[in-house]
């Protein structure tokens, strides 16, 4: 999938979701392009968790409680049932459990840095902090370029 065509098709997405938690929706669909390799992940395409999202925690108005594994032995997954759950829980997890990127979603570049640098990211799976706020400020900027 084209950049451009990401943008196009899942920023409503991120606006629906970033209106009803307050966050800003670039932020969202940064995150969303990075963690799914701009939608092209087996995640993204054929379970739409566009985030990366792990299988664990309780069921929520959002995700029904399934999750998949990609491989034997590896994380489970969440699985949603439609793209927008998936960015809907996504914003109810970053609104309640960081709390401090979430009050910086409108500040790319300062949202970037809360994120990369909280829990949200593993440098357990080889997650290189910096380069992940690096990424997804310039994502933040490609996006903003298109609106």
């Amino acid at each position: 999938m084209k950049r451009e065509t990401f943008i196009n098709t899942y920023f409503p997405l991120a606006r629906v979701a970033g209106e009803r938690f307050k966050l800003n929706p670039v932020v969202m669909l940064a995150q969303a392009a990075l963690e799914s390799g701009w939608g092209q992940s087996t995640l993204a395409c054929e379970h739409h968790n566009f985030f990366g999202l792990t299988a664990y925690g309780k069921a929520n108005d959002f995700w029904p409680g399934e999750g998949v594994q990609l491989r034997e032995g590896s994380l489970c997954f969440r699985r949603y049932d439609s793209p927008q759950q998936s960015f809907l829980d996504y914003a109810r997890l970053i609104c309640s459990s960081y709390k401090s990127a979430a009050a910086m979603s409108f500040y790319p570049e300062a949202f970037a840095k809360e994120i990369a640098y909280s829990r949200y990211i593993s440098e357990e799976n080889g997650d290189d902090r910096e380069m992940y706020r690096r990424s997804l400020v310039a994502i933040c900027k490609t996006i903003e370029r298109f609106q």
